[in-house]
């Protein structure tokens, strides 16, 4: 009989498949006491299975690009912290556990204390316990963690999935996405959308699925049903190509609306570039910084953003300055004992004792800009007052950068953006932590997925009050989080008053076509209908109902 499991939606299209479950964890090792003779063997055994590891990821990682090379990194960093190693070899030492125990009781600390300081570092428990399990299979013989290969494409389903694994995702093979943990704006849904999965996250009833039944995967909806009449799966468009975007991005009426893309490194402009985007909304830095002692040299930052800038010659592109802290840290720039990194030092908020950093990058990204042909704009992250924004466009002018702005994550720089862009050229909105911060929702427990989504009309209330304060000085407000990938909310942001939307390459054609078929009046329409609504399901219900003839047409 057919039945509806109801998530939260993350990426959207529709595709039917058969179930394949993730397979069972690691198992915990026993509790077991070496001999004396034998420690020092463990802890040489110990260090060998974490090299291995993050050599083995470090190379996957060299064959990926974007974010998901970014997330492969950083998860083979984590085998190497040394942290991890020194606690892992006092539990070898002081206690004689076997190399395997101590690795899984040092990673469950680690992973534990992460979790009390809240999003986004909370996050990282997720890294680290995926780290371990690895590690102790390494040692053991184990199976290690990873996606199962059953040799014909599937929907995965898992209770999570761990961002090394979420990397390697095949979409030839991986149908769609359905776990029952994580948030829209988790690394598993980051990623599905990047690759253009079909995904739903935080599904009530998804540890019921089976390997082998039929499911039909709506990303769009949120919806997930099992057992769907034959006709719902002939219907169901799940491997066409990405729908091409040949821009530039319009309503039906022919307002522009700038449709740009979101890259983490020069392997990734290189992708926007072809994808037909009409330039870079985000153009994240830190792959220059991630991994190291001490920042980049000004000649090698000059070197890697002349390779984004240069795939984008007469176009625009919106460099942000480094955004350590937090789920990033840095050594040279943030403090590693900070109580609540969240609400600590990160983004803009560095430069305050590392000021000299900013200065150099500012240089790089002047000197970069003046050996290439785009058209180059810099912001800054995590501002949230109208004097941080006045000292960011100063420092910005000394380099020659005249078009300065400010990325709009916080909601006091909502509120107060009438003052922010009296000093700032213009604004982009992070959607991603502009939701954690107004609803104080860690984006990674699945309980708290309703609250984790841009649907949310406290969000939108935010977004319509950026553009209002940015109108007031004829300032133009993006979106670069992950907001702006959502076909039904894009004409939503568009009604708010947004005039450009940044997003991974492969969304572009289907906001393309949702925008194309709407009018602007349509979309100010749309925008006060969600706005009214008095939470994020029913606006997301009530604007897909009214888009929905449209969103069949397109498989959206």
């Amino acid at each position: 009989m057919t039945s509806t499991l109801t998530g939260a939606p993350v990426s959207p299209g529709r595709v039917a498949g058969v179930v394949v479950t993730m397979p069972p964890p690691v198992p915990e090792p026993p509790t077991t006491r070496l001999p004396a003779d034998d420690v020092e063997d463990a802890v040489e055994r110990l260090g060998a299975a974490a090299r291995a590891v993050q050599e083995r990821l470090t190379e996957q990682a060299g064959r990926l690009s974007g974010t998901a090379a970014d997330v492969l990194a950083v998860t083979a960093a984590m085998a190497a912290d040394p942290t991890l190693a020194a606690e892992s070899e006092r539990r070898i030492r002081d206690d004689a556990l076997t190399p395997e125990r101590a690795v899984w009781d040092a990673a469950g600390g680690l992973a534990t204390q992460l979790e009390k300081l809240g999003p986004p570092l909370s996050e990282r428990a997720r890294d680290v316990r995926d780290v371990r399990d690895r590690i102790v299979a390494e040692l053991t013989g184990a199976r290690p963690p990873g996606v199962p290969e059953p040799g014909h494409p599937f929907v995965l389903v898992a209770e999570d999935l761990a961002p090394a694994d979420t990397a390697t995702l095949d979409p030839e093979t991986v149908l769609g996405i359905v776990t029952s943990e994580g948030g829209p704006t988790s690394h598993t849904a980051i990623l599905a959308r990047s690759l253009g999965i079909p995904a739903v996250v935080a599904v009530t009833g998804a540890d019921a699925l089976t390997d082998g039944e039929t499911v039909l995967v709506d990303g769009g909806a949120g919806s997930v049903v099992r057992n769907p009449d034959p006709e719902a799966v002939a219907a169901a468009s799940h491997r066409e190509a990405a729908r091409r975007f040949h821009g530039p991005g319009r309503t039906a009426d022919g307002v522009h609306v700038q449709l740009l893309a979101n890259v983490a490194d020069p392997d990734g402009a290189r992708v926007a570039a072809e994808a037909g985007a009409e330039g870079v909304g985000l153009f994240r830095t830190e792959f220059c910084f991630l991994g190291r002692a001490a920042e980049p040299s000004v000649a090698e930052q000059v070197s890697a953003y002349r390779r984004v800038l240069a795939a984008f010659a007469g176009r625009r592109v919106v460099v942000r300055t480094l955004d350590a802290g937090a789920d990033k840290p840095m050594g040279f720039v943030t403090a590693d004992d900070e109580p609540n990194p969240a609400l600590g030092v990160r983004g803009l908020r560095t430069a305050v004792g590392h000021a000299d950093v900013l200065d150099r990058q500012l240089e790089a990204i002047a000197e970069a800009a003046a050996a290439e042909e785009a058209e180059v704009w810099v912001m800054a992250p995590m501002v949230a007052t109208s004097e941080e924004a006045r000292d960011f466009v100063a420092a910005c002018a000394k380099h020659g950068l005249e078009q300065a702005g400010v990325m709009v994550e916080v909601p006091a720089a909502a509120l107060r953006s009438r003052w922010i862009f009296g000093h700032a050229a213009f604004g982009s909105l992070g959607t991603n932590d502009l939701i954690q911060y107004t609803m104080a929702a860690d984006r990674m427990l699945g309980e708290l997925a309703a609250l984790s989504t841009a649907w949310q009309p406290a969000v939108l209330d935010l977004v319509r009050a950026t553009c209002e304060g940015a109108a007031v000085h004829g300032r133009p407000v993006g979106v670069c989080g992950e907001a702006a990938a959502d076909p039904a909310l894009a004409p939503v942001l568009v009604g708010l008053g947004v005039t450009s939307l940044s997003m991974t390459p492969r969304a572009l054609g289907d906001v393309a076509a949702v925008l194309a078929a709407t009018t602007s009046g349509e979309c100010a329409e749309l925008a006060r209908i969600a706005c009214a609504q008095p939470d994020a399901e029913t606006a997301r219900a009530v604007v897909r109902g009214r888009l929905q003839p449209l969103l069949d047409e397109l498989a959206l």
